[in-house]
């Protein structure tokens, strides 16, 4: 039955894309028709923005822990001046990539940037799928302002999607009342998001054919997620994952939460408020909850200290999430894209290795990763994290670029090492999410008056190669260095370094690395559906 529902879905979407390319056509100054009506947009520093747009109805009451509906059309002109509310959550104090906007469960819209100037050619899609770890995040968040990426001559999209136990969520009532693909509704969120483009990028002047799923750290995680699930593989042609890991969801040292576990921490929240039971007037109950009081308890800080009434982000449900992106890796059977895939240099740990005995991970390698991790008289929490750092990212990292190299598409490897130089020399090295602004070329949202013109100019260069990755699937374009493909022979990669420079070299860490790689494959679980 879920396969034939999924089957049906995307049977319907392939009928209302036939539609809506009979009615809609490229936006008209600052007005678009959408396959729901008109929305006027803002023209400034010549690009068109259409801001708060809708991708599916609200997911209130009755739709509450369902995947998302069609929007309901509208008559007129609707105005797409201004971002839409964040879905709810427990904003991280001083989060740059936070938002000042009002959070609500009504929170399923996306925002659309191009360039004014009309070249008459269908222009190269990058969509945005926001971080957070699955708690926090949003798309309106200045750091994330897509004027300056358009300007490179891309339609640039940003969205929300459902976060905490309304984005991630499992109860018997849900399964007992016979509620289709319960569970990962941030990720049936993110799918309708890119389903939406697919129907509509036309009428902004992009082109379905040439689309880009890039994200940092749970948007990483969900790059790799439909990297490697087979209902989104024909929504787009490029991807580019930022502190995403690779191997596994990263929640816990499980790398994702069972079905059953799921359901565990469902009824303790639900006993945690006063409801009991698995039948329909439980489901109808734990719907008649005001929303805050489902999520306003979680913070980021629920990344490493999980109460037992949260599931932790992505279920092994059976049909959303099926198995580790690792083993679709291993079997080559991801989407034939080309990737461009890296981290940064501080980046951060979620996943640890015993902490009472740190080198027990690596078993007989123990003494080599003693003598590598353990240098210049490293204390215990230093190198603790040093070798979760690597377990959560630069490893998994490497992994899927040699992964994807071995099943035949191109793939680029990064490390982002550049600090800010306002922040020197306080801070050492690049922590996640630092590389946003450089990406956006959003240094002023970010730093203000104490952006140098170095900070400038390694914006330029990495933006630069993300965006001529979005426009041709190659990141290497004139005026930049050249950037060589991964190969698997040798341990090089595309340095940013703190310098200022973008240069291949071969790793520093590729020792560490190795016996990462050697530790966690011998540990392979092959947990999985049929």
């Amino acid at each position: 039955m879920q396969k034939q529902h999924l089957f049906a879905i995307a049977v319907t979407t392939a009928v209302v894309l036939a539609l809506i390319r009979t009615t809609t056509g490229q936006s008209n100054g600052t007005i678009a028709r959408i396959d729901t009506g008109l929305i006027e947009g803002v023209a400034a520093d010549g690009v068109l923005s259409f801001k708060g747009v809708p991708y599916a109805a609200p997911p209130l009451g009755r739709f509450r822990w369902r995947r998302p509906q069609f929007a309901t059309p509208w008559q007129g002109v609707r105005q797409a001046s201004a971002f839409g509310a964040e879905c709810l959550q427990k904003p991280m104090p001083g989060d740059p990539a936070a938002s000042a906007r009002a959070f609500d469960e009504d929170c399923l819209f996306l925002n659309v940037w191009r360039p004014a100037a009309d070249s008459g050619e269908a222009l190269p899609v990058l969509v945005w799928i926001h971080g957070g770890g699955f708690l926090t995040g949003g798309s309106s968040a200045p750091v994330f302002d897509g004027s300056v990426l358009a300007r490179q001559g891309l339609v640039v999209v940003s969205m929300n999607y459902r976060l905490g136990r309304l984005g991630f969520f499992m109860h018997p009532a849900l399964t007992s009342t016979g509620e289709a693909e319960p569970g990962n509704y941030g990720f049936l969120d993110q799918l309708a998001a890119l389903q939406w483009v697919r129907r509509n990028i036309e009428a902004f002047g992009g082109d379905h054919r040439q689309v880009t799923i890039a994200g940092e750290s749970a948007g990483g995680i969900s790059v790799m997620h439909f990297l490697t699930w087979s209902p989104a593989r024909s929504l787009f042609a490029r991807a580019v994952v930022m502190s995403g890991g690779g191997r596994t969801y990263l929640i816990a040292n499980t790398g994702a939460t069972t079905f059953a576990s799921a359901e565990r921490a469902g009824l303790a929240f639900a006993r945690s408020v006063g409801i009991m039971g698995t039948d329909a007037s439980t489901l109808a109950a734990l719907r008649a909850l005001p929303a805050a009081r489902i999520s306003s308890d979680l913070g980021i800080e629920a990344l490493t200290t999980k109460p037992d009434t949260y599931a932790g982000g992505p279920i092994l449900d059976g049909t959303v999430v099926i198995t580790m992106p690792g083993h679709v890796l291993q079997r080559h059977a991801a989407a034939n894209v080309p990737i461009l895939i890296g981290t940064t240099s501080d980046d951060l740990p979620v996943l640890f290795p015993p902490k009472t005995n740190p080198l027990s991970f690596f078993g007989a390698n123990a003494p080599a990763a003693k003598a590598v991790y353990f240098t210049d008289h490293a204390d215990m929490t230093t190198a603790i994290n040093k070798i979760a750092v690597d377990m959560t990212m630069h490893e998994p990292a490497r992994f899927v670029a040699r992964q994807m190299t071995a099943a035949g598409q191109p793939a680029w490897l990064y490390r982002f090492g550049y600090v800010a130089e306002s922040l020197r020399p306080k801070t050492a090295g690049a922590a996640q999410a630092t590389e946003l602004p450089y990406l956006f070329g959003t240094l002023n949202a970010r730093y203000g008056r104490t952006a140098t013109p170095n900070d400038r100019k390694m914006a330029d260069t990495f933006m630069g190669y993300v965006a001529a990755f979005a426009r041709t699937g190659d990141p290497n374009r004139s005026g930049l260095p050249p950037w060589p493909r991964y190969d698997t022979g040798n341990s090089k990669l595309m340095m940013f370094t703190t310098d200022g420079d973008a240069t291949v070299q071969a790793d520093p860490w590729k020792a560490r690395l190795d016996m990462i790689e050697y530790a966690v494959e011998s540990r392979t679980s092959t947990t999985t559906f049929p």
